[in-house]
């Protein structure tokens, strides 16, 4: 069956929070390392990040108000994120458990990098780095949403990058799907 004639997909309300996580899930997303640095520098896992605008620019990500993070970037001015390389499963897993020591020790287990433009580490052998000022935050329900202009930026193209999608971390390729 083609896609263009396929069944149409169930529904289910809104208000269901398994099958909205599920259905958020087939969007497939690259997967970072959010940083602020400070007196007690954190790191955490996210793919709730994306390309706003080129002028000025501007980079959006989204932390829940239950995360730790939510607190770090509110005291921050500048933040950073690391777009991370297809071999960093590793340090994604890392930085998404809550059982990582606090403050600088977090970065002890990963190599890291002090960023030039403000005080959040870089994660090492990352695809790219922004470096960011806080330009705005937002109310986004249980999350709230930020906006960072980019200061500074490192990329390394010649890397793939990390992938999630269906609630696992994937693989680019280059093969055309068979039709």
């Amino acid at each position: 069956m083609s896609a263009l004639t396929a069944a149409p997909p169930r529904t289910a309300a809104a208000g269901d929070a398994t099958r909205l996580r599920r259905a958020f899930g087939a969007f497939a997303t690259g997967v970072t390392v959010v940083t602020a640095g400070g007196a007690s520098p954190r790191g955490m896992t996210a793919n709730s990040f994306t390309s706003v605008s080129l002028d000025p620019p501007l980079v959006l990500l989204c932390v829940g108000r239950d995360a730790g993070m939510y607190r770090s970037l509110a005291e921050a001015d500048t933040f950073a994120v690391s777009v991370l390389a297809a071999g960093q499963e590793d340090v994604a897993r890392y930085f998404a458990s809550r059982s990582r020591p606090a403050g600088a020790r977090q970065f002890d287990a990963v190599g890291s990098l002090p960023g030039r433009e403000g005080a959040a580490p870089l994660i090492a052998g990352a695809v790219a780095h922004f470096e960011c000022a806080k330009w705005r935050t937002y109310d986004g329900g249980d999350h709230v949403i930020v906006l960072g202009r980019v200061l500074a930026l490192d990329e390394a193209p010649e890397c793939e990058p990390l992938v999630f999608h269906g609630g696992r971390f994937r693989h680019l390729s280059d093969r055309a799907p068979e039709v």
